[in-house]
């Protein structure tokens, strides 16, 4: 009896902990919501679906797994945030700056990156099926099994790593 009693506690402390660990500053939320500018702010499995975003300075901040669904992030800065599991479907980005951010198993199905920057950024297991991908600069991205706007999955390689094998084989030729 005293067993079960242990590993139910057991298992709703671990719970809670896992819960808290992806939970949002509710201050950072209100700061975002006010001026737009949130910094480094911790808004990870936040719920930002359908906000106006524009021009929001979001460098450094911690979105992992927050929705962004249908979010309007015209202009935003996300240089350098995490929006790893982020969920940006039908997302407006369109000039967006998102150098070196994290999106790794992002969701961006039907967005809008037109004129988006996304150097250096981690795109690696992303989804982009039907994104506008018009003009958008990927300079430096890491594209390891990133689904395309049409659909195919990139090898699960790093492109440095295509290029090097390239390379090796024209050698042995």
């Amino acid at each position: 009896m005293k067993f079960h009693l242990v590993a139910a506690i057991s298992l709703l402390t671990a719970l809670g902990l896992t819960q808290s660990a992806f939970a949002f500053n509710q201050q950072d939320l209100e700061q975002l919501k006010a001026s737009g500018i949130c910094p480094r702010c911790d808004l990870s499995g936040a719920n930002l679906s359908q906000m106006n975003l524009v021009g929001a300075d979001l460098r450094q901040a911690n979105l992992k797994e927050a929705n962004l669904t249908q979010a309007n992030l015209t202009n935003a800065n996300l240089t350098s945030a995490n929006l790893e599991g982020a969920v940006l479907d039908e997302a407006n980005l369109t000039r967006a700056s998102l150098i070196g951010t994290n999106l790794q198993l992002a969701s961006l199905l039907k967005a809008n990156l037109s004129s988006a920057g996304l150097i250096g950024a981690n795109v690696a297991a992303a989804n982009f099926k039907d994104a506008n991908l018009n003009y958008t600069n990927f300079r430096g991205a890491n594209f390891q099994l990133t689904t395309l706007n049409n659909g195919v999955v990139t090898y699960d390689k790093p492109y440095l790593w295509s290029l090097q094998e390239g390379k090796n084989r024209q050698r042995r030729k």
